[in-house]
């Protein structure tokens, strides 16, 4: 399985969404079966999410800010705002490998967009 985490402001569009989703994969070299999108909770109601998720026929999986500190070390990037307010260096890679589960590695590093972070992590068990 594919978990593309996702990091965005509010209000962010389903299309600006889509554009770095889009980009992460392209630049993976990936053309997924299957798809999980995965945010911090306080992001999951974005309506720009929601519409993303159902576009693309993918879970969107709410991963608790205190949980993401958990997978600081394994991120690959880091932005110092990003790390002051949630305690890891990228939301949508710590978010992606949370979501992925045990054992899961990133695949795709966070890129950005000018309201969208996204990266990517493959399960153990894909």
């Amino acid at each position: 399985m594919i978990v593309a985490g996702i990091g965005l402001r509010p209000g962010t569009s389903e299309p600006d969404i889509l554009a770095c989703l889009d980009q992460a994969l392209r630049q993976a070299g990936i053309v997924p079966s299957a798809l999980r999108l995965a945010t911090i909770a306080s992001r999951a109601g974005e309506a720009g999410l929601l519409a993303t998720a159902q576009s693309r026929n993918a879970e969107l999986v709410a991963i608790p800010d205190e949980a993401l500190k958990g997978f600081e070390a394994a991120c690959a990037t880091r932005s110092t705002r990003i790390a002051s307010l949630y305690g890891v260096g990228s939301v949508a890679e710590a978010a992606a490998l949370a979501a992925a589960g045990p054992g899961s590695v990133l695949i795709q590093p966070r890129i950005a967009t000018a309201r969208v972070t996204c990266a990517l992590a493959r399960s153990a068990t894909s």
